[in-house]
């Protein structure tokens, strides 16, 4: 069953030992300002998880993301007392997708960087490098 109460959703697309990633703008007054984050965002009106992360990934990247290309997903609770919570997947982007990228006018860049990298990076944001650590930790 999928929860209905939450704020958001955020998805690590996967291809080989990559993970897809942004760098925020620099902007002050913007939460993680100049952070290595993961397409993604909050809810718009009564969006599943799913449709959330589908939109956000098509805003911020210009790619379609069918629901076969989600492998996981799991809810949190708010990662601060008062925060709603927020789903994170894991899903495949595929070469053609990668190739077709059309970056928003969200962030200053985006790249394909080695999963050990993001999950190690000072600059990453810290609750979606231990989410994505923690799911592949058993594997």
């Amino acid at each position: 069953m999928i929860e209905h109460d939450f704020g958001g959703a955020k998805i690590a697309l996967l291809r080989g030992d990559a993970v897809l990633v942004y760098l925020r703008d620099a902007k002050p007054g913007i939460p993680w300002p100049g952070c290595w984050d993961l397409p993604g965002g909050g809810r718009e009106g009564g969006e599943t998880p799913l449709e959330c992360v589908q939109r956000e990934t098509l805003e911020e990247f210009g790619i379609p993301l069918s629901a076969r290309q989600i492998l996981w997903q799991q809810r949190y609770a708010g990662i601060q007392p008062g925060y709603p919570p927020t789903w994170f997947m894991i899903g495949e982007i595929t070469p053609e997708q990668i190739a077709a990228i059309r970056f928003g006018d969200e962030g200053q860049r985006w790249q394909m960087m080695p999963v050990n990298e993001f999950v190690q990076h000072p600059q990453g944001i810290a609750h979606l490098r231990q989410r994505l650590a923690d799911y592949l930790a058993p594997r």
